[in-house]
């Protein structure tokens, strides 16, 4: 499967998160601070909750309901009570679309 459109970048707004979905699976994409735009898997791996409604902080988003943040480039828990991490997609930004692929996962380290 190829890149698809998720939404566009003047969609985005810094430091909030933006629940999309691509063939069935629900992203969280956030434009950060420093101009670069992540998407994670938007369910919390610690319970059934959105993490597009979390708080996003730098590098991190967290999620609102039992506090674990997730680092928006590994998708690694940073604290408990979440241990799993979320996937990470690859984004591309084509113009002012915002392009991912819900088949391709990046690896954490």
């Amino acid at each position: 499967m190829t890149a698809q459109r998720a939404c566009a970048l003047s969609d985005l707004v810094q430091d909030e998160a933006h629940r999309v979905e691509i063939d069935g699976v629900a992203m969280a994409v956030v434009l950060d601070s420093n101009g670069e735009v992540h998407a994670i898997g938007d369910t919390c791996t610690h319970g059934d909750i959105s993490l597009a409604e979390g708080f996003v902080d730098g590098e991190t988003l967290e999620c609102w309901a039992h506090g674990s943040a997730f680092s928006l480039r590994t998708g690694k828990p940073l604290n408990l009570p979440a241990y799993e991490p979320v996937p990470v997609f690859a984004v591309t930004i084509d113009g002012d679309d915002v392009l991912i692929d819900p088949t391709v996962t990046i690896e954490a380290n």
